[in-house]
């Protein structure tokens, strides 16, 4: 039997924790336990201990041929217990569609049924060409006719086609990634709003995921959507190498770091990256400091010092606290975190 008692840590709301671990799996979390005689212990030090970071867009495929990065690098050094890679693997930079194939698709799920955990598709100008929203059809269609039911991923960005046109194709429990990009092709219109077929949109059940990336976060779309109450399921860094290593992104601890500075509390963001993407992707034994579950933890502290930070347009801002994270428990196994930033 493998132990391991995780003490003098807190929860987000600042109560004491302490965790007890047993082959891999949460035995018992509390304010303070009884620790079995022999059994290793890891002092947190006054330090947050929450369920395992999940980053649910990620590109961490390293034999992609261009959004590719080492997933140890941006999972468990950064504090991310669970990475899922959004699009870097299958029938990439084909030239039309008639090269997609269900059967293919449906093989794959069949044989990494508990590794496939959802679709992606990519609908914006810049990919699709001329092909307009004919692969939001496609992936549809797939995903009705698919025995396992999987979330569709959908990316946003450049246009034609229309996020209007898009968001009419999708459906309660899809998700659409990249949701505060400041593009012309967003969720804000020309006067400043959010526009109210993504009003209608959020309120039946789409799901709105960060998806930070490159090119596809703006301060201001972020916090005219926080002013018009729709709030972000899932907070996701859509990171690889480059973005990593560049910025604007580095980290998911990072884009935790930007919703604090536009005023969400750590209660607000912690399900974000833990409880809803686990609830959505199905991994049916993450996302909760409970009893039963995984033992993948996430251990870190804030630190009240000013930094910029900048978005995807470039616009910089001082964030006033920054987030850091110290251990990555995965499995009951403790990984020391080294964010580089």
């Amino acid at each position: 039997m493998t132990e391991l008692y995780i003490h003098n840590g807190r929860d987000v709301s600042g109560a004491p924790v302490a965790v007890l671990i047993t082959d891999g799996v949460i035995a018992e979390v509390g304010t303070e336990l009884t620790v079995p005689v022999g059994c290793p212990t890891l002092d947190a030090q006054g330090c947050y201990i929450t369920a395992g970071w999940i980053d649910d867009h990620t590109h961490c495929n390293a034999h992609a041929a261009l959004y590719y990065d080492d997933a140890d690098a941006i999972g468990y050094r950064t504090g991310v217990t669970t990475v899922i890679d959004a699009g870097s693997t299958g029938a990439d930079n084909v030239a039309d569609l008639n090269q997609l194939s269900f059967s293919a698709l449906r093989t794959a799920i069949q044989r990494y049924p508990d590794f496939i955990v959802g679709l992606k598709v990519r609908v914006s100008k810049s990919v699709v060409g001329d092909n307009g929203v004919e692969p939001l059809r496609v992936a549809k269609q797939y995903q009705a006719d698919l025995t396992a039911q999987l979330p569709l991923m959908v990316h946003i960005g450049s246009n034609p086609p229309e996020l209007a046109a898009i968001i009419a194709l999708m459906r309660p429990g899809d998700v659409l990634t990249h949701c505060f990009n400041g593009k012309p092709n967003g969720i804000v219109n020309s006067t400043g709003e959010v526009a109210q077929y993504v009003r209608k949109a959020y309120q039946k059940g789409l799901i709105f995921d960060v998806g930070h990336g490159t090119d596809s976060f703006s301060f201001r779309t972020a916090a005219l959507a926080r002013t018009a109450h729709l709030f972000p399921q899932t907070l996701s860094s859509d990171i690889y190498y480059r973005n990593r290593l560049n910025g604007p992104v580095y980290s998911l601890a990072v884009c935790v770091e930007k919703l604090l500075l536009l005023g969400y509390r750590l209660e607000e963001i912690i399900p974000m990256i833990t409880t809803n993407p686990a609830r959505i992707f199905k991994l049916t034994h993450k996302g909760q400091l409970c009893r039963g579950y995984d033992a993948d933890l996430t251990i870190f502290q804030t630190v009240t010092a000013s930094q910029i930070v900048a978005d995807s347009t470039g616009e910089e801002r001082i964030a006033p606290t920054q987030v850091i994270p110290t251990y990555s428990v995965i499995a009951g196994r403790v990984y020391t975190c080294g964010v580089d930033k």
